[in-house]
C-alpha cells in the first residue's frame, strides 16, 4: 500500500507537469506565430513603402523627361528700361509719292499682323493704336511708314488697329474709336489705348505712346497751327487713356456724325470723373499734319454745340455701353489689323 501511494502521488505530480509543459508549449507557439505575423506585416508595409517610393521616383523621372529641358528654354527677359536707349529725339519726316506699302512692310519685318514686341526685354506697357479711317490710304501709308519705327524705338509691345467705316454715310470718328476699343480687347488685354487720327505724324520719339495715371493729350502743337495748342482745353488728334480710364468715362459719345465736337465731349467726360488731362512738353509733343481736303462724307457737325451741352446728362448711357455695330470683316494684314464695320447712319 505504501508503494502504491507513492506511485499515485508521482503520477498526480506528473499530470501537473505534463499540463504545465503543454501550456508552456502552447504559449511558445503563440509567441512564435505572433512574431512571424508582425514580421510579415512589417515586411508588407516596407514593400508598399518601397513600391510607393519607386512609383514616385518614376513619376518624377517621367515628368522630367516629358518637360522641356530648362537648359534649352530662353531665360526670362528683364523689363525694358524706363527710357529706351534707342530714342533719337526729333526725326526728319518724308512723304515721298513713290512710297509703296511693300516698302513699309519690308522695313518692318518684325511686325506680324500689326503687332510688335521687343525681343531683348519685356515692354513696360502693352498698347493698342486705334486709327479711324475711310478713303485715306495715302495718309495711312505715311503714318505706318513713320509710326512703326517710332514705336519700336520706344520698346513697346503694341498693335495697330485700323477701323474702317463701310458705306457712304457721314463719318463718325468717335463711334469708330469705340468699336476699335471693343474689338482690340477681343485679341488681348491691352493696358493702354492711343486714339490716333490718320493724318497726324509724330515728329519726336520722346513723345512716349504710353499711358499715365491721368488721361494724356499728345498733340500740343502741329505744323498747321504753328506748333501751338489749337485752343485751351483741346483734347483731339492723338490721346492716350488706359483701358480703365476709357471704360470709366464710358468711351466716346456715339452721337457725333461729321467733323468736330467728339473730342470736347470726351474732355467733359474726363472732367466729370475728376480726372486731369496731362500733356508732354511742347517741344516734344509735335506733329506734322498731312494736308488734305475734307471728304464730302465728313462735313462739319452743325449739331455739336447742342450735343456738348447735354453731355453731363447722357454720358452714362451714350458710349461704350450703347455702341451698336456690325463687323463686316477682320483682316490681319502684315502692318495692321483692318476692322471694317457698319456703324449705321445718323438719326434724323
Amino acid at each position: 500500500m505504501g508503494f502504491c501511494s507513492r506511485v499515485c502521488k508521482i503520477l498526480r505530480r506528473s499530470k501537473y507537469v505534463i499540463l504545465l509543459v503543454l501550456v508552456l508549449s502552447v504559449l511558445a507557439w503563440i509567441a512564435i506565430f505572433s512574431r512571424e505575423t508582425v514580421k510579415s506585416v512589417l515586411l508588407s508595409s516596407a514593400i508598399k513603402q518601397t513600391l510607393t517610393k519607386g512609383e514616385s521616383l518614376r513619376d518624377k523621372l517621367n515628368s522630367r523627361t516629358s518637360a522641356p529641358n530648362r537648359l534649352n528654354t530662353p531665360p526670362q527677359k528683364a523689363e525694358c528700361p524706363q527710357e529706351s536707349p534707342l530714342l533719337q529725339g526729333p526725326v526728319k519726316l518724308s512723304f515721298e509719292s513713290s512710297l509703296k506699302l511693300t516698302d513699309v512692310e519690308s522695313d518692318n519685318k518684325d511686325v506680324t499682323e500689326g503687332e510688335y514686341e521687343p525681343s531683348d526685354c519685356t515692354a513696360r506697357q502693352s498698347v493698342a493704336i486705334l486709327i479711324p479711317h475711310r478713303n485715306r490710304e495715302r495718309h495711312l501709308l505715311y503714318l505706318l511708314h513713320h509710326l512703326h519705327p517710332f514705336l519700336q524705338r520706344q520698346q513697346l509691345h503694341y498693335a495697330v488697329y485700323v477701323i474702317q467705316q463701310a458705306g457712304d454715310a457721314t463719318f463718325n470718328r468717335a463711334k469708330l474709336l469705340n468699336v476699335g476699343y471693343l474689338e482690340a480687347l477681343k485679341d488681348y488685354n491691352w493696358e493702354c489705348f492711343i486714339f490716333h487720327d490718320v493724318d497726324l505724324v509724330p515728329e519726336n520719339d520722346h513723345n512716349l505712346y504710353l499711358c499715365d495715371k491721368q488721361p494724356k493729350h499728345l498733340v500740343v502743337g502741329r505744323n498747321a497751327t504753328g506748333y501751338k495748342l489749337r485752343y485751351k482745353g483741346y483734347f483731339g488728334g492723338v490721346t492716350a487713356l488706359t483701358k480703365d480710364h476709357f471704360f470709366q468715362v464710358n468711351g466716346f459719345s456715339n452721337a457725333y456724325w461729321g467733323w468736330g465736337g467728339e473730342d470736347d465731349d470726351l474732355r467733359i467726360r474726363v472732367e466729370l470723373q475728376k480726372m486731369k488731362i496731362v500733356r508732354p512738353p511742347a517741344d516734344v509733343a509735335r506733329y506734322t499734319m498731312v494736308f488734305h481736303k475734307r471728304d464730302s462724307g465728313n462735313e462739319i457737325n452743325k449739331d455739336r454745340m447742342r450735343l456738348l451741352g447735354r453731355t453731363p446728362q447722357v454720358w452714362k448711357k451714350d458710349g461704350l455701353n450703347s455702341c451698336s455695330y456690325k463687323t463686316l470683316s477682320v483682316e490681319r494684314k502684315p502692318l495692321y489689323v483692318n476692322v471694317t464695320v457698319d456703324i449705321g447712319k445718323p438719326q434724323k
